[in-house]
């Protein structure tokens, strides 16, 4: 069994709805297993037993979150060299722009070496329908990626 490993931080709700989203598209998809935790919950060992990541963030004065911040310290040497070539996608929401944010989690996961499958989801000011949508269509295509064994 594969897993989608989908790991996220907010202090309200709008990062949680772009996560779930993305459960929401991969649960149809027989052999992967979906797990959700969030960023004070998640370790180590839960991104070396993962096939592919997501990561949801809220923007936050301009930046990730803390809590990812410190998420992606805490796995940071312990998964080094060990997770390269894996698959992951951002999720973001934001009430500025939210490049900041983008680029600050990018440059940290650069680092791992893992395979950005697609561009971030924003969500803007609010999660809007579509959005939610991109959520649902990229956990269903991670999911099937790796059913197939393409990641």
């Amino acid at each position: 069994m594969k897993t989608l490993l989908i790991v996220w931080h907010t202090r309200g709700v709008k990062t949680t709805q772009l996560a779930e989203a993305v459960a929401r598209g991969a649960a149809s998809e027989a052999g992967v297993q979906v797990r959700m935790l969030r960023c004070a919950d998640a370790g180590p060992q839960d991104v070396l037993e993962a096939d592919a990541l997501v990561l949801g963030t809220p923007e936050n004065f301009g930046s990730l979150s803390g809590m990812m911040k410190d998420f992606l310290e805490r796995i940071f040497y312990e998964c080094e060299g060990k997770v390269a070539g894996r698959p992951w996608a951002l999720l973001v929401s934001a009430g500025q722009d939210g490049t900041g944010a983008i680029a600050s989690v990018e440059r940290i996961v650069t680092g791992l070496r893992l395979k950005k499958v697609q561009e971030p989801i924003l969500a803007l000011k609010e999660v809007t329908p579509e959005v939610l949508a991109q959520c649902e269509e990229l956990g269903a295509a991670l999911a099937a990626g790796l059913a197939l064994g393409v990641y």
